[in-house]
């Protein structure tokens, strides 16, 4: 009997220890109106994650868009961590913009639209 309550202790202590994965939520958008033609800022704002491994990218279709700006990794009360990164571009019709995320194991491309 000892035994199995020492077992179902440990057990309790494993799940209470296990690390929690939330995956982020992603808000990609631009500092002034989406015109074609005209320097803008492209801005991706990564929150409510946890753990802290992330990577984000601002894309131009297949090509990273440089130089970028990242803010220092931050968390807020429960733990969960925020960081947005911006770069300065000028959007052309036909080309596609996107926030890609990488938290853990997992990619995920964020379209940014226009509002053309």
């Amino acid at each position: 009997m000892k035994l199995a309550f020492t077992l179902l202790g440990l057990a309790a202590l494993y799940c209470s220890v296990e690390p929690k994965t939330t995956a982020p939520v992603v808000a990609v958008y631009s500092q002034g109106p989406g015109a074609f033609n005209e320097a803008n800022t492209l801005i991706c704002h990564v929150s409510g994650f946890h753990p802290p491994d992330i990577t984000i990218q601002l894309m131009n279709g297949e090509k990273e868009i440089f130089p970028a700006n990242q803010t220092d990794l931050a968390f807020g009360r429960d733990w969960h961590f925020y960081l947005t990164r911006n770069a300065n571009f000028t959007p052309q019709d036909g080309e596609k913009y996107t926030c890609k995320v990488t938290h853990g194991t997992k990619t995920k491309s964020y379209a940014w639209e226009s509002n053309m």
